[in-house]
């Protein structure tokens, strides 16, 4: 019983993923303006993120030694229990 629905939902799933894949082939084949702003939108957000991504690449490393804490409060070291500048009460 349980495999006769599970296949029942798997197949129901698949129809409703490739009407939706065949909706969306037929707007990105028209010329419309809705399908022209998707692409544009897709497109900087390709752009952004490789841009990101190069950025990273190169500039990580320096990015990351910034924002490393250097002494005994660094990454593997132990951490004061209080700040040495104000006094314990």
């Amino acid at each position: 019983m349980a495999e006769t629905w599970d296949s029942e939902w798997l197949s129901q799933a698949l129809g409703y993923l490739l009407a939706m894949s065949a909706d969306f082939a037929r707007e990105w084949e028209s010329n419309d303006m809705r399908a022209a702003i998707f692409k544009v939108l897709l497109g900087w957000i390709v752009l952004s993120v490789t841009a990101i991504q190069l950025a990273w690449k190169f500039y990580g490393p320096t990015v990351n030694s910034i924002y490393y804490r250097q002494g005994m409060g660094g990454q593997n070291g132990g951490t004061p229990d209080y700040s040495p500048n104000f006094p314990i009460w």
